[in-house]
This record gives structure tokens, C-alpha cells and sequence, in this order.
């Protein structure tokens, strides 16, 4: 922004559509440029052994990362922002803050790579970890136990879609000592701001929504605590998954364009949830923007919009409901999500394949379960596509 912009007003006066573009990020002062300089540096000079101009050596801190961590914190409402290599390598650096002893409490439907790294990485340091229903505030405060320090929470849950209360969960954590970290990747800060609503910590995979594009990794933390972002940035230092310059450029590009993205992904979302609900084939439908969605009320308390991401269950076989995302042309059958592009997958055998069968089906994620990423392509084209690839795969 320019000098007038500083005296009119400060940058957290303008909305997020217009911080989106320009929160952290100003025209470079020896050329004028108006995009973000990619930093390919390694190391900086130092005036004097120790007196550096605040930077020393890129895995500590690098200028397009800073633009990038100050961009991310303006759009979720944050004090302090930590960018990584992954948004596991976020994940990661949260549970860092955890002790041998410790007990986590977390949701029964958490995303498969996190519940993967909590139960085959950190158990076997003496981690414990209770996964409980989050919809159920009475359930969630009753798996606090007195050496919980933790409670992780996805809203919207991967896949299921379920809506957790976040400001009744982190009363809940506070009460009991906890830290209550969300995970809000599905939701984005254009329609959820966690920290608003009393949790601690935001944590975000920035190769989803934020990037856009399906051309980046990486992840991010968000918090008001200084001391809890300073031990973040002590573990992002030491450890080192750090975003290299040309990723955090393609994220700050990436932030320029979520607003519009994110109205078209839950414009279509919406339209498909609607034609899904009255599939004859369809069971059941996971959309909270849905008035059916158990969990609508709270959603449209605690979000601007229900988002771009929606889970269908067909009365069919793993086989069946594998030839049905085998067979589209317009969405790709890949994992990932939040792209420009439309993305169908079957989480039982793709991206919850590390939860064993048994607890995966207790919890919900049945074989006929299919998830879709809603692209921002013609709504016609999209519900055309899924209706031939049922059609082709049923009948």
C-alpha cells in the first residue's frame, strides 16, 4: 500500500477482500515493483558479526516468507504468523509443544495424515490421544483428563463435514488448561475466523484453498499468544520445515484471488449438495450448507458461507463407488483439494486408507463414501459429470 493508505487508515481498517491483495506486501522500494521480490537467498551480510538488517540465514527468515506470514495473519485476524513446508509440517510443530505424558483430545473423523501422525508418530512418545465425537460438547469435555494439554479441531471435519461449536469447545478447553488449536484448511479465513471466536491456534495447509492453484505445499500457524509464536518459531528454526521464496510467492499470489474464488466454490457447492439430496442414489448428503446437515445452525452462526468441499454416500460397494470416481471427466480423481479445478476421491482407500477399517466405519467413512472438491468451473458441467459417472457405474 501507499503513504496515504497509512494515513487514511490502518491496514486492518480495510476488508478482507482488499487485505487479501495487500496485507504484507508493498511495491519494492529500489524498483518500485508491485509484487513480492522471490528472496532466492540463502544467507544475507552481515554489517558486523551478529549485526545483520533482519535476516541472517533463510531457514530462520526470509522477506518473501515475512510477506507471506504478515499476509496470513492479517486475513485470520492473528498478532503472528508462521509459514511451513507442509500444512503437516504446521500440524507438526503444534504437537512439538507436547511432553511425554501429555493426552490430546480430538475428533473421531480427523483428517486421515493427521490422525496418522498423531497415532503411528506421537504415541510412541508416551502421547495419548482420545478421539471423541467434537459435535458433542458434553462428550468433548468429558474426554478431558488432568494431563490434557491439547484439543485439536477441524471445522468443517474431513470428510464428514461435520461442524464442531468452536466457541463452545474453546471455553471448554480453557476451562480445563488446554490449548484449543483448529485446523480451519476447509474453511479458510474469508469464511471462519477460529481466533475470533476464542481458539488459540489456527493451523492451515496452504496447498488447499490458499494457494489455489494445485502448484504449491505448504502450511501455516496463526495465533495472539507471543509466547506460544515464539515457540513456534524456535521449532520452525530448529527443525527447519520451512517454505522455501518461490512457495511463499505462489501463496501470496494465491491469497490475491480468495475472495472470488471462494464465493464461485460455494456458489457450486451449494447448487450440487442440492441436486446430490434428491439423487435417488444418493444416501446421504455432507453439506453444511444444507438445512438437513445436522449442523447447519451453528455453521451459519460461525461462517460467512459453507465452503466448497462436500461428501455424498452412495448404497454401494467399495468396487462401486471407486468406479464412480474413476469414471468423471471434468472432476480428476486425485487427492488433495481446494484448486481452481474439481477434485473427486473415495477416502476409504485414498485419503483415510491409514485408519483401520473397523475404527474407519465406526466412525462414519463408510466404503460408498465419495468427497468432492467443487472447482469453480460451469455448475451444468460439473452436475452432468457426476450424474454420467453414477449412471455409468450403477447401471
Amino acid at each position: 500500500m501507499d503513504n496515504s493508505s497509512e494515513e487514511d487508515g490502518t491496514e486492518d481498517d480495510y476488508s478482507i477482500e482488499t487485505r487479501s491483495i495487500h496485507a504484507g506486501q508493498h511495491p519494492d522500494k529500489e524498483t518500485g515493483a508491485l509484487m513480492t521480490p522471490i528472496h532466492a537467498n540463502s544467507t544475507y551480510e552481515q554489517d558486523a558479526p551478529g549485526d545483520h538488517r533482519g535476516y541472517e540465514y533463510s531457514r530462520t527468515g526470509n522477506p518473501t516468507r515475512t510477506d507471506l506470514e504478515e499476509n496470513l495473519a492479517s486475513l485470520e485476524s492473528a498478532e503472528f504468523g508462521r509459514a511451513f513446508s507442509s500444512g503437516m509440517a504446521s500440524i507438526n510443530t503444534v504437537l512439538n509443544l507436547l511432553e511425554s505424558g501429555d493426552h490430546v483430545v480430538t475428533g473421531t473423523d480427523v483428517y486421515g495424515g493427521t490422525h496418522r501422525i498423531f497415532t503411528q508418530v506421537y504415541e510412541q512418545y508416551d502421547i495419548e490421544f482420545s478421539f471423541v465425537d467434537m459435535t458433542d460438547l458434553s462428550a468433548l469435555e468429558g474426554a478431558f483428563q488432568e494431563n490434557t494439554e491439547l484439543l485439536w479441531l477441524e471445522t468443517p471435519t474431513n470428510p464428514l463435514m461435520s461442524i464442531v461449536d468452536i466457541e463452545g469447545a474453546a471455553e471448554i478447553a480453557h476451562a480445563e488448561g488446554a490449548i484449543c488449536a483448529i485446523d480451519n484448511t476447509f474453511a479458510t479465513p474469508y469464511l471462519q475466523r477460529p481466533l475470533e471466536l476464542g481458539a488459540d491456534v489456527v493451523s492451515h495447509s496452504l496447498t488447499k484453498y490458499l494457494g489455489g492453484h494445485s502448484d504449491v505445499v505448504g502450511g501455516a500457524l496463526l495465533t495472539n499468544d507471543e509466547s506460544l509464536d515464539e515457540r513456534f518459531g524456535f521449532y520452525q528454526n530448529a527443525v527447519g520445515a520451512t517454505p522455501g521464496p518461490f512457495e511463499s510467492f505462489l501463496v501470496l499470489r494465491g491469497t490475491k484471488t480468495l475472495p472470488v474464488r471462494m464465493d464461485r466454490h460455494c456458489e457450486n457447492a451449494r447448487a450440487i449438495a442440492t441436486w446430490l439430496e434428491d439423487h435417488s442414489d444418493v444416501e446421504r448428503v455432507y453439506y453444511p450448507g444444507l438445512d438437513s446437515h445436522p449442523g447447519h445452525e451453528i455453521a451459519a452462526d460461525q461462517m460467512d458461507d459453507f465452503g466448497g468441499m462436500l461428501s455424498f454416500e452412495l448404497d454401494a460397494t467399495l468396487e462401486e463407488a471407486s468406479a464412480v470416481v474413476s469414471n468423471t471427466d471434468v472432476f480428476a480423481l486425485a487427492e488433495s483439494l481446494g484448486g481452481v479445478e474439481s477434485l473427486i476421491e473415495q477416502p476409504a482407500p485414498m485419503t483415510h486408507a491409514a485408519i483401520p477399517r473397523e475404527e474407519r466405519l465406526e466412525a462414519g467413512l463408510t466404503d460408498g463414501l465419495i468427497r468432492a472438491s467443487v472447482g469453480i468451473e460451469h455448475v451444468d458441467d460439473l452436475i452432468a459429470d457426476l450424474e454420467g459417472a453414477i449412471e455409468d457405474a450403477l447401471y
